[in-house]
């Protein structure tokens, strides 16, 4: 995914960085909603993740959250003064699953909001859902959709990764959009254009970055893309459990 600055603050009264929304642009009532929602899928992620990712997999959970957050350090212009960056999400969710990955995701934007002041506390919950859940989950059922489409997913994992990847940069462009409508920051009619208009360039981006960094993985480590369904040993399981 990609996100960045996108609606000027002084044309649409909307955040100059809208995917990473700070406080005061969500009312407080959709902001703690946003956030319990959030809650909940991180708890399941947290439990689905423990019980089925293998212990081989975990270092590269550290990897790609330092990969995904140096990589969103780094903007490109897109049109009339905005930028975007790289999100990750589907990217995170095809080498981790769906699970781990929105635990990367959730650790990325909760780094860039408390350190870097990417978006604010309240707002915390919907962007991690918008930059994150909806990334990785939405992202990765629309991956495994589209691959059974191209043949299975040896076949058709970068095609169905790019595609997957620009879709979930329009949700979740979509759902922040909703977000500010629902808390009457920005009428309808201004910002869901807008938001899905210029992610819909943004998203082109995220798709080429995302084929760059598979096609790249498969010529060096291939073996890196068994490692999201690797069974974890059961002796793994029981020794965690003392």
């Amino acid at each position: 995914m990609v996100v960045a600055s996108i609606l000027h603050p002084v044309d649409f009264g909307t955040p100059p960085d809208a995917l990473h929304a700070p406080d005061g642009f969500l009312s407080v009532p959709v902001a703690l909603v946003m956030w319990g929602v959030t809650a909940a899928v991180l708890a399941v992620a947290v439990r689905r993740t423990n019980h089925r990712l293998s212990e081989r997999a975990i270092p590269l959970m550290g990897v790609m959250a330092a990969f995904i957050f140096a990589a969103q350090m780094i903007n490109f212009p897109v049109a009339g003064g905005t930028s975007g960056h790289l999100l990750g999400g589907v990217l995170a969710a095809v080498l981790l699953g769906p699970w781990a990955g929105t635990l990367v995701m959730a650790c990325v934007v909760g780094v860039q909001g408390l350190l870097f002041q990417d978006g604010g506390l309240l707002a915390m919950g919907a962007n991690a859902f918008n930059m994150g859940a909806i990334g990785t989950l939405g992202g990765y059922a629309a991956y495994r959709a589209l691959c059974t489409v191209f043949g299975g997913e040896a076949r058709g994992r970068i095609p169905a990764a790019a595609i997957a990847a620009y879709l979930a940069v329009l949700v979740g462009a979509l759902a922040m959009a909703l977000e500010l409508v629902v808390s009457d920051a920005v009428p309808f009619e201004v910002t869901v254009p807008a938001m899905v208009g210029v992610h819909a360039v943004i998203g082109i981006g995220e798709a080429l970055i995302t084929i760059g960094a598979l096609s790249f993985i498969g010529m060096t480590r291939r073996e890196i893309f068994t490692l999201r369904d690797e069974p974890m040993r059961t002796g793994s399981v029981r020794r965690g459990m003392r």
